[in-house]
């Protein structure tokens, strides 16, 4: 392996518009594309390929790989200007890579088939907006759908804190400050201190990790700002449940009030193909924080807030997965059967039944 041979398959993973890339010792490389992944025809790597290609992205981190390292992350980027989001570990005593192909441009939510209704709810004049969703859904494509949105849209001062940075953007109607934890910056909770005296409409955390992370957003939002950020949970619901439990039992009463003052919305993504098996697309829950739910959140009467977010379609533009799958399928999009793989729901063939009734 050299830097020729490794920059002609990242070239071809970003022509071909793979997803993500995988350098395991002795196996090929492997391509994930539309969801599947592929097992390449190129030689099996050894040791010395994968320690190769870790330190040459390292190198152009300007970092050095660490020799007790257990996993870490970082981004690369090619000569013309193909980037790729990389985490690198340890496995059986060897070097792993994944690399996410990051897309050259960032969609606007029809190009991304996302609901028109996420520009309404990125320009809430303050509060917290979390984009949710298992690994590789799409939620940092989302949240850089919303920033795009805001940059063309309004005259603010948008700060973004990552690890590492993955979309880059240029200021456009807003002034856009991109920092890099580890690059930039020591961490999200020291970047969030500090970002509060760098005159910040709009701050967007990469990903709520930690306590001190989630508490520092809380604060934020809680003093007039717009905090937007993701979080690897499957619907609203568990959403707040995963950021009330990282408090001290004591504490929960307390966050479930704030929480409940601040909360704006929760979008919640899942990619599923499309009847051509040729595309992915986002089946979307959208739950937008109305008096109603404030109360739920407050008094942790968590199980009711599906039914709320599916009562509040045609006013708040709101909805639960199962009807994003429903109208999916009443729009041909998708099949029956891919639907009912995206969701627990038990009914969802009475449900569309019923819909195309009325």
């Amino acid at each position: 392996m050299d830097m020729k041979v490794l920059h002609q398959i990242l070239q071809i993973a970003f022509e071909k518009r793979v997803s993500d890339l995988h350098f395991e010792v002795d196996n090929p490389p492997f391509f994930r594309g539309r969801g599947q992944l592929v097992r390449s025809k190129l030689p099996d790597l050894t040791p010395q390929d994968t320690e190769f290609i870790a330190n040459s992205i390292m190198e152009k981190n300007n970092r050095t790989l660490p020799e007790d390292f257990t996993e870490l992350d970082a981004s690369y980027s090619l000569p013309n200007g193909g980037r790729f989001r990389v985490s690198i570990f340890r496995q059986r005593g060897h070097i792993g890579i994944v690399m996410r192909v990051i897309p050259p441009h960032v969609g606007t939510f029809q190009q991304l088939n996302l609901p028109p209704v996420l520009g309404e709810i990125a320009q809430a004049p303050n509060g917290l907006i979390l984009v949710t969703g298992p690994t590789g859904n799409g939620k940092s494509t989302t949240l850089a759908s919303m920033i795009r949105f805001l940059n063309e849209t309004c005259s603010f001062n948008i700060i973004t804190i990552e690890d590492p940075i993955e979309f880059l953007f240029t200021s456009s109607k807003s002034c856009i400050i991109q920092r890099e934890v580890g690059i930039d910056t020591e961490n999200f909770s020291t970047a969030l201190r500090a970002a509060l005296r760098m005159d910040p409409d709009v701050i967007m955390v990469g990903e709520l990790r930690e306590l001190e992370t989630i508490d520092a957003c809380i604060k934020a939002a809680e003093t007039g700002h717009l905090v937007l950020s993701t979080l690897h949970t499957q619907n609203a619901a568990s959403t707040i449940n995963r950021v009330v439990g990282h408090f001290p039992p004591d504490a929960q009463e307390v966050i479930r009030h704030r929480l409940a003052d601040i909360l704006v919305a929760t979008i919640s993504l899942r990619l599923i193909r499309d009847k051509t098996g040729e595309q992915l697309i986002p089946a979307v829950e959208v739950m937008r924080t109305t008096s109603t739910i404030q109360a739920c959140i407050r008094e942790g009467r968590l199980d009711e807030i599906e039914k709320h977010i599916e009562n509040g379609r045609s006013q708040y533009q709101m909805q639960t997965l199962d009807q994003h799958l429903v109208q999916l399928c009443q729009k041909e999009i998708i099949t029956f059967e891919q639907a009912q793989r995206m969701t627990r729901s038990t009914d969802l063939e009475r449900k569309l039944t019923f819909t195309s009734e009325y």
